[in-house]
């Protein structure tokens, strides 16, 4: 255990330099999150047999990438950066990735921020090319959660979003104390027990936008529990003793996620049809 008690001393996040630029695991990581959420969505729609052609797939691919990264960028500044005046006053400055004319990449990126940024960019990607926007949720909902494997792994290889202090012998050493793998606990959590439930249970969809509705509301229950094991963000701190800013924006989803199933379940096509026949064989 003591190897990896003290992985940190003994890996380096850079995995090489090119033209004198460093390329970090974080961002392999990131790029395999991508293409194993791409290829994993290709799988579904070939498999199911899902109504969406392999260049819309791959257009879609695209829009929602420049939606997730605007939008994961953005959102960390204003839920999280203490210096949210001065980008809002230099907006430019939010993906300049030189500090004092050395290229240092650019840092801070918020889930929720990214999520908000993918919805504007699908529904923007549905109203387009017609297809129906809460068809491509739902074939989003089981394709990205195990690219968020690879993001997680990404995270923790990076040495950020690291976890609170801990006696337990898995720990790892980060700061002069033992700490929580947390970013190991969310790539189970919101990757890979997500995956499961949600392969499983497509089978049984009966409306358009229900397997979103258990993703979201898995996701939020899956970072609400990890975050009990990370360590809040040090600019921001406990929103309120125990409760941090992730666990008030995943209850949020959670929340979104109930009313959001309830509604979309009540106006389903099925359930329409459902009623008028009951309503026929009454009369």
């Amino acid at each position: 255990m003591e190897f990896w008690q003290q992985i940190y001393d003994k890996f380096d996040p850079v995995a090489f330099n090119l033209f004198g630029i460093s390329v970090h695991w974080y961002g392999i990581t990131y790029v395999l999150a991508l293409l194993l959420a791409l290829m994993s969505a290709k799988w579904f729609v070939k498999k199911d047999n899902l109504a969406i052609k392999d260049d819309q797939l791959d257009s879609y691919f695209i829009w929602v990438e420049v939606g997730v990264i605007l939008g994961a960028r953005i959102g960390y500044i204003l839920f999280y950066s203490p210096q949210v005046d001065y980008y809002l006053a230099n907006p430019w400055q939010m993906f300049n990735p030189f500090i004092d004319g050395q290229f240092v990449g650019i840092r801070g990126f918020s889930y929720h921020g990214a999520l908000l940024g993918f919805l504007i960019s699908s529904y923007l990607f549905s109203l387009k090319t017609k297809l129906k926007f809460w068809f491509l949720m739902d074939l989003v909902a089981i394709s990205v959660p195990l690219g968020y494997v690879f993001g997680r792994i990404g995270n923790f290889l990076n040495q950020e979003l690291v976890g609170r202090v801990t006696e337990q012998p898995w720990g790892i050493y980060v700061y002069g104390d033992l700490r929580h793998p947390s970013q190991l606990y969310e790539a189970f959590l919101e990757g890979i027990a997500l995956f499961l439930v949600l392969f499983f249970v497509r089978k049984y969809k009966r409306f358009n936008g229900e397997l979103a509705m258990i993703y979201t509301f898995g996701y939020g229950l899956a970072r609400f529990t990890a975050e009990f094991f990370r360590e809040p963000d040090i600019q921001i701190g406990y929103i309120y003793e125990w409760l941090t800013m992730g666990q008030v924006l995943s209850l949020g989803m959670m929340a979104v996620a109930v009313v959001w199933y309830i509604y979309l379940f009540k106006t389903s096509p099925r359930l329409k049809s459902y009623k008028k026949r009951k309503a026929k064989q009454k009369s």
